[in-house]
């Protein structure tokens, strides 16, 4: 899914993540600087169902304009996907050893 609260704030005049921010909290909605930075910049960490509802009556929009399905990023089934770079990228495999100096059994 992408997040797409800035474009549909921008829609209805609201340039600013501070001018928002007031508007929620006008309607019960007090939310920090960090996670309305989060919100503003496109990558909210986490999101209620109940402040999800608070920014839509705020905005006079519906949930299908701030969430956008991406297909393209589900895999299909059959279908092989790459590995990630955060797999590639991992460093060295640990292996775990026993502190008593005795071997691990085999695998």
């Amino acid at each position: 899914m992408k997040w797409n609260l800035r474009l549909a704030a921008a829609n209805r005049g609201i340039w600013k993540a501070s001018e928002l921010q007031r508007s929620l909290a006008d309607h019960g909605l007090v939310i920090s600087a960090g996670k309305m930075s989060g919100l503003w910049s496109g990558k909210p960490v986490s999101l209620k169902l109940d402040d999800l509802d608070v920014i839509c009556a705020v905005l006079g929009c519906g949930i299908e304009e701030l969430l956008i399905p991406e297909a393209s990023k589900v895999a299909r089934p059959g279908t092989q996907t790459a590995p990630s770079a955060t797999a590639v990228n991992a460093g060295p495999v640990v292996v775990p050893r026993r502190r008593d100096g005795r071997s691990l059994p085999p695998e």
